[in-house]
């Protein structure tokens, strides 16, 4: 199963055509090469899948989303809630 957690935009690089995302504080690159160009801004939240930002969604649905995997993420231990975090968008089976 695949959960895409909110990811928060905080860099971008328009010569690659990339973004630096903070998921839940872990930072990644994403590639912005399936969104239209300009459509998305620092601070926007948006949705991972397989490294490659798919969508923007609305801060408070994120905010939402994220209290509920952070209410998941506390019944876990540490090792298995760095890696949930980790793999969130690496759905490798199409999930």
């Amino acid at each position: 199963m695949c959960l895409s957690i909110p990811s928060r935009v905080t860099q971008i690089n328009q010569e690659n055509n990339t973004a630096t995302v903070d998921t839940m504080g872990v930072s990644r690159e994403a590639s912005l090469d399936l969104m239209e160009e300009g459509s998305v801004q620092i601070g926007d939240f948006v949705l991972l899948h397989i490294g490659f930002i798919m969508n923007k969604i609305d801060e408070e649905d994120a905010l939402a989303s994220l209290e509920t995997y952070r209410e998941i993420l506390e019944m876990m231990d540490e090792k298995e809630r760095q890696q949930a975090i980790l793999d969130g968008d690496n759905c490798a089976n199409g999930g």
